[in-house]
Order: structure tokens, then sequence, then C-alpha cells
């Protein structure tokens, strides 16, 4: 039977320990408060227990934190009461107004999707004209896939079928992707620990004006 999206999300944070700091939350906590500015609408997709949705509130931004399990919101008003957090459908339009947001943050989210397409036309839909899109991913590199495939343990493990992360992206696959959509002044880099580390992909991107 097939597993709905917002299943395989419960299922995810059945796994998660409430309070775990996000991976990497202090680069990319720098990342993402670099490039938005007090009194921005900010849309944190996947905004998970709220980590991210904290922080730009707490730098002045006018946040709105979505997520499609209840589980994380749950943790969300718990850890930080007076979040605007909301459930949206795992399927289908996010109940949220046309180019009603300045910026969209996605951390740690691009390498969950199960359908990549749809989520990217909703992001589309929700951000104005010349608003920002923000994304961290894990990159998959020529180093990275290097260092994976001088262990098969580690091979097995990080490409595990029945692990959570669906997609896997490069610094050119994200870039080509973004531009796909509709997206310009793409701008990608890799970054984090040393090359045999994990390392992430930062991207800022530019909605095409209408």
């Amino acid at each position: 039977m097939r597993m709905s999206s917002r299943e395989y999300h419960k299922a995810i944070w059945e796994r998660v320990p409430e309070g775990s700091e996000p991976a990497d939350f202090a680069l990319r906590s720098r990342f993402l408060l670099d490039r938005v500015r007090a009194g921005e609408r900010v849309l944190d997709v996947g905004c998970a227990e709220g980590c991210f949705t904290a922080e730009l509130a707490r730098v002045g931004a006018d946040v709105v934190g979505i997520d499609v399990a209840e589980e994380p919101l749950r943790r969300a008003r718990v850890h930080h009461p007076g979040l605007d957090v909301r459930l949206v459908a795992d399927e289908g339009p996010w109940d949220l107004d046309d180019a009603s947001f300045d910026v969209v943050w996605a951390g740690e989210v691009f390498e969950h999707l199960l359908d990549t397409a749809a989520w990217l036309s909703e992001v589309r839909r929700v951000l104005r004209s010349g608003g920002s899109l923000l994304v961290s991913t894990p990159a998959h590199g020529p180093l990275t896939l290097a260092r994976l495939a001088l262990s098969k343990r580690a091979f097995a493990a990080h490409f595990d079928p029945r692990g959570d992360h669906l997609r896997f992206y490069s610094r050119d696959m994200l870039t080509q992707l973004l531009g796909e959509f509709g997206f310009q002044e793409i701008r990608v880099r890799s970054c984090g620990g040393h090359p045999l580390a994990r390392r992430l992909l930062l991207a800022h991107a530019t909605r095409a004006r209408f």
C-alpha cells in the first residue's frame, strides 16, 4: 500500500528526539539571517520544531512556519510559544495567498520531497515577484561520492532505500533545477566541514519577475 507524504513524515518524526538541534544549525542560521531583513515576510517551509522560525522572528522578520507533520509543530508550539506555525496539506496547494512572501526558506527540505515539481510550483506561487528562495541541502559532488565509494558500508548506509533522503543534489543539478522553475540570479555554493565530512549546498535564487 502506498504511504502518503503525511504518513512518511510522521514516521520520520517518531524517530527524532524532541529538542534536537538541527544539523549545521549555526552555519545555516548565518546563511539565512545574512539574507533576511527585519520586516520582510518570510515562509519557513518544513519548519519542524521551529528553530529557524524562532531565529527569523528574533531578528524582526514577519515569519510563518509550515510543515506537513503535526508532531514537529506540536513541539514548536511548546518550545517557541507565539510562533505562527501551521499544518499544510501534504499534497496539493498550501493554504497561503499568492505572492504573499518576500522570502521562502527551505532548510534540509529538498532531499525529502516526493514531488519536487509540485513543491517548487507552490514556492513560486507564494513568492512575490523578485522574491528570494533560500535553500540548504546535503551536497553530493564528486568528493562526497568518492568518499562514499571507498567504503561499501558507508555507501550502503548513505543510499539506504529505506532512508528518509529521496533526492541527492550536486551544485550543478540544483542550479539547473532552480533555473528550470523560473528562478534567476542563482548562486549555489558548497560548504561545511573538510571534503571528507558532511558538506552542504547553500543556494540563493530570485523568483523571475512577473
